[in-house]
This record gives structure tokens, C-alpha cells and sequence, in this order.
């Protein structure tokens, strides 16, 4: 039997149907929000995807061109739209607001047979930084998981430079184990790593920085800062204030995020439904990353957040919101005779032009010989609500199967 390659699967009429209706909720809310497409291409220069070494490049699906030689297929799309954007949209007034609906591609070493391609919706804020525009990305979040209805999720909301710089006091040799330690919760593993007292007294406070906001923020103030530090935390307790009235926000200063180019706020929005915890999204602050792809190197502040859609698909399955079959046609148009089908193909242009725009009218003509009676079994069986009976003349008789 012939199967899709692993890795890849394919996605059948109901449930594109599914994932449409998610994701033209979503791009409603960025375009009320004021937010403009972009499209990127799918394949990329290699150097461009590893965003300056903040992207793994065992994560990138590599392939040959026999004239740019590797390329590599898009493993996320911050960095295409950062290169997009400061080459071929500069002079544009700022910020620049833009949303994508796309698929990305992505390899995880040691899992073969894992999913290879996935679906992601979101935006990316460029060239504004400071509290605004972090809570700007933060509450358009909100509003969309609100507009889906997507319920008992939370915020897991990190300070990608602030923690960084808290991880400085260990030496280079085993910061990167401290590092992977704490980015996945593991507290035996960190106990167990050659570090002195003082610094593993210091590795499991910085593991324990989650929980409350203000908790935590008044835990990491109790640090001798630095002034950059101090600034951080400060920024922190602003946004924290603005998104007070927000469902549920967890600071959680150990976040480490996938994409190492994050320099500010980074957050993860989780999912406790009943089928489990699922991340629904990702997203930070990159105020460097724009300035890798510049022609003279400038720096342009950006933000962004994706969306994973085949998760929010898993959450909001068993809502029942969802549509649970594909959309019936309104009309079956039937040819009486082999003389009557070019003015059934006519009527059925017609019904079509009568209702061009969103919402469309749906008009199937009828490609069988069937006998009437199996006609109009097989139109209720597929839902379609009337039938145009053309005979060659162009006459019509409508009936309706209601």
C-alpha cells in the first residue's frame, strides 16, 4: 500500500474543514486587531533559517538546489519574516503589523517516524518595543483564544535576557547543562551536576522562580541586581499589573524557549483540558534578529507569538464547536436527458453567479444515469437540500427534498 513518507500525513475534506473554521477565527481577530498577511517562501537559504546559530540545524529539513546549493525548508516563520521585512520592506512607516497562516517543517533528531510538518497562525509585531507593544501581542493572544472558545488555558510568561544573565555566575563548562536542567524541570539531574554548594543552592532557587507573579517577582528582587537586571524586573511588574485581568498568568522565570534568538518576554500558552496539558502556542521579544538580516546591520525591535493548530484542533474537538461534517451543497442540478446537459450546466452557472461571494451558494450537477427516485435518495443522503430538473428546452422544475 502506498503511505505518506514518515512524518507526514494527509488531511482529508472534514478535516481541512476543521481546521479552516480555526483558522479564519483567528485571522478575523488579526485583521480586527489591524494586522496585514505576509507570505514567505517555504524553502530558504540555509544561513537564513539558522537565524544567526539561534536556530538548531538538525531541526532544519535540508534539501539540494543545483544552483543555490542547500536550502532548507522553514522550521518556524520569525526569521523569514524578519528577513522579508527589513529587505524588501524598508522605508515602510513602523510598527509593522503582520500575521501568517502557514505550514512549517521541522525534524526532531532521534524521532524518525515523528510529524514532520505542522500548522502555525500567528503574528509578529515589528519595530516597537516597551510595554505597549508586549501587551498589545499579549492581549491579542487573549482575544483569540477567546474567540475560539478555548477555555482553561494559562500563560507561562518569562524574561528570555533575565534569565539568561541569572545563569552567568556558573562557569561556560556546564551553564548549557544548567541551562537544559532547568528548561526541562529536571531537579535530579541539576543536583547532580559538578557545581559547588553556593551554586547549586543557586540553580534550584533559579529552578523554583515560577508560580504567582508578584510571588516570584518579590522572590528574584531579593537578588543583588544589576541595573540592566533591575530594569527587567521592573518591566515585568508593569506588564504583569497590565495583564492583571487576565485568566490565569504564571511568571516563570526558568522559560527557556526553543529559538534562542528571544531577548525580552518570552511566554507558552498551556492548555489544562481534560485530555491533558497541550502547548497551544509560543512566542517573545527578538530585538536582535531583524538586525542579522539588515543590510547595514540595524537593529529593529520586533515581538510575535504562533499558534500550533493541529493542538488548539486537539483542545476544541471535544467542545463540540467544531464543524462535524463538511459543508452540504444547496442544489443538485439533474440533466432530464443527454439533450438537456448543456442548459443543465448553464442553470447550475447561473445558481453559482446568484450567490458568488461568501456566503456561496454550493450547486453539484448530476454526472450519473441514475433513475429519479435513486437521485433524490442519494441528494438526501448527501444533505443537498433541493434539485433543479432541466429538460432540453431549458425549462426547470425545482424540488425540494426539506
Amino acid at each position: 500500500m502506498y503511505q505518506p513518507p514518515a512524518g507526514a500525513r494527509d488531511l482529508l475534506p472534514l478535516d481541512v474543514a476543521q481546521k479552516c473554521w480555526i483558522e479564519q477565527r483567528l485571522l478575523q481577530v488579526f485583521q480586527r486587531w489591524g494586522y496585514h498577511r505576509i507570505i514567505t517562501p517555504t524553502l530558504e537559504r540555509l544561513d537564513t533559517l539558522l537565524a544567526g546559530g539561534a536556530v538548531d540545524p538538525q531541526t532544519v529539513i535540508q534539501v539540494w538546489d543545483a544552483e543555490e546549493g542547500v536550502l532548507g525548508l522553514r522550521p518556524e516563520l520569525t526569521a523569514s519574516i524578519a528577513r522579508a521585512a527589513v529587505t524588501r520592506m524598508e522605508g515602510e512607516t513602523h510598527p509593522q503589523r503582520l500575521y501568517y497562516n502557514d505550514n512549517i517543517f521541522r525534524q526532531q533528531p532521534g524521532h524518525a517516524s515523528s510529524q514532520h510538518e505542522f500548522y502555525q497562525a500567528g503574528v509578529e509585531l515589528l519595530g516597537s518595543s516597551g510595554l505597549l507593544a508586549d501587551a498589545e501581542v499579549l492581549l491579542l493572544l487573549a482575544d483569540c483564544l477567546s474567540e475560539l472558545g478555548v477555555q482553561n488555558w494559562h500563560v507561562l510568561l518569562g524574561e528570555a535576557d533575565l534569565t539568561r544573565s541569572l545563569l552567568r555566575p556558573f562557569p561556560e563548562a556546564v551553564r548549557g547543562s544548567v541551562r537544559r536542567a532547568i528548561a526541562q524541570l529536571d531537579r535530579v539531574g541539576l543536583a547532580n551536576l559538578p557545581l559547588s554548594p553556593e551554586l547549586k543552592e543557586h540553580a534550584l532557587f533559579l529552578l523554583d522562580l515560577r508560580g504567582e507573579p508578584a510571588q516570584v517577582l518579590q522572590k528574584v528582587s531579593q537578588l543583588p541586581l544589576e541595573p540592566p537586571q533591575h530594569e527587567a524586573v521592573t518591566n515585568l511588574k508593569s506588564l504583569v499589573e497590565v495583564l492583571s485581568k487576565q485568566p490565569s498568568l504564571t511568571l516563570d522565570l526558568s522559560l527557556i524557549q526553543t529559538f534562542d534568538y528571544y531577548t525580552g518576554i518570552v511566554f507558552e500558552i498551556i492548555s489544562d483540558a481534560e485530555s491533558g496539558q497541550r502547548l497551544l502556542g509560543q512566542g517573545g521579544r527578538y530585538d536582535t534578529l531583524l538586525g542579522l538580516y539588515h543590510p547595514q546591520n540595524e537593529m529593529l525591535p520586533g515581538i510575535g507569538f504562533s499558534f500550533n493548530v493541529e493542538h488548539l484542533h486537539q483542545v476544541l474537538l471535544p467542545l463540540g464547536m467544531l464543524p462535524k461534517q463538511t459543508p452540504a451543497s444547496h442544489w443538485l442540478v439533474v440533466a432530464e436527458t443527454a439533450s438537456a446537459i448543456a442548459a443543465a450546466f448553464d442553470h447550475a452557472h447561473q445558481l453559482r453567479q446568484q450567490n458568488a461571494q461568501p456566503p456561496l451558494t454550493r450547486v453539484e450537477v448530476e454526472l450519473s444515469q441514475k433513475s429519479p427516485d435513486d437521485i433524490r435518495s442519494t441528494a438526501r443522503q448527501q444533505r443537498i437540500g433541493q434539485i433543479a430538473w432541466v429538460n432540453a428546452q431549458g425549462s426547470v422544475t425545482i424540488e425540494s427534498l426539506a
